[in-house]
Formats: C-alpha cells, structure tokens, sequence
C-alpha cells in the first residue's frame, strides 16, 4: 500500500511535469487496481490494465482501447521476456511512459548480495542498467528522464531531469499540492457504477 500512495505523488509529479494533470493515465500491470482508485480518489482519470491479475478495486475503469497521455508501469519491465515488444505496446497507448524498475550495479552483484534478483521467486528475468534505457529511449525516439536508481521517465518532450525528480521527491511527500485544482472522481464514478446495477 506504502509503494501505490508513494506512486501516486509519482504519478501526479510526471502528470504536472509534462503538462497534462488533466490526461489520462493506463495503469499497466495494475495489480488489484490499487493505484488507479487512489489516482481516481484524487481526480486523475486513470484506467486499469492487467492480464494477469483480477481487478478488485478499479472494477468498471478498466482500460479498452482509449489513448492517454501517460501510461505506467510499474514493477513489471523485470519480469518482461521482451521489454522491446512490451514498450512497444505501452507507447501505442500514450506518448509517455513511467517505469519502475532498480537498476543492475556495474559490475552485476552476485546472485546472493542483491535482493532484486528476487531468487526466492524466480520471476524477475530481466535487469536494466541506465544504458540499457538509453537505447530502449533511442528505439523509440524518446527522451530518458530518470532519478538513477529506480524510477524511469519515457517522453516524447524534454524535461529538466534535475527538476522532474525535486517535482518527484515534493510529490511523494505532499501530493495534494499537485492536485489541488483536481475534483475527486470518488461520487461519479460511485454514480457511473450505481446506475450499472
């Protein structure tokens, strides 16, 4: 729950940054759909989307075919056989693209001194260094903002990297300064779901 709350700060930052605090957002890899009501909660028409998980608290948001100013995805790029093909799909549904992922030291830890590995479970398959984001951003003439570690921006304008993580850091902290002039979705969409019964 901690890490969805931190995302949505993320979220409303990188909306805020490119200009479009009033776009649509594509949770991919949405999980329960946890992150996309909080997003709804503060105002931000968000969608959920996830073939492997049920959708428990996004359920009539789900995401069909509409296009969106920014998709996410999150903790799930490591666990992607072909992140070139997946990306490839995301960046069909908006221009922008919000990652997370930690990013492999140079040289590579052994299996037992890093965490990530995640060898308790096994579905971590692919690890990203910055260079590697680089050439994903050069496939598909992006621009690469990043905080170094673990957050990852995809954009199709330049941002001051510099100034979208300060953005980051203020937002996790204190995200309702950056939706302050948004209006809550919480009685239109209990409307929107009422009148489906």
């Amino acid at each position: 729950m901690v890490r969805n709350q931190a995302n949505v700060g993320l979220v409303l930052a990188t909306l805020s940054a490119l200009g479009q605090l009033n776009g649509r957002v594509v949770d991919c890899a949405g999980g329960y759909g946890i992150l996309v009501r909080l997003l709804r909660d503060r105002g931000i028409d968000a969608l959920w989307s996830d073939p492997y998980c049920k959708n428990l608290l996004a359920v009539g948001f789900e995401h069909k075919a509409e296009k969106a100013e920014l998709v996410t995805s999150f903790e799930a790029f490591e666990h992607f056989v072909d992140p070139i093909l997946e990306a490839e799909k995301l960046f069909a549904i908006a221009p922008n693209l919000l990652i997370s992922t930690t990013l492999i030291a140079t040289p590579a830890p052994a299996p037992d001194a890093w965490w990530y590995y995640g060898l308790d479970h096994g579905q971590h398959i692919g690890f990203f260094r910055l260079q590697t984001l680089q050439v994903l951003a050069k496939k598909f003439n992006k621009h690469l903002v990043t905080d170094g570690v673990g957050c990852h921006l995809f954009t199709d304008k330049p941002l001051s990297s510099m100034q979208w993580n300060l953005n980051v850091r203020i937002a996790r902290r204190l995200p309702f300064l950056y939706g302050r002039r948004l209006e809550s979705k919480v009685w239109k969409d209990f409307e929107k779901m009422s009148s489906r019964t």
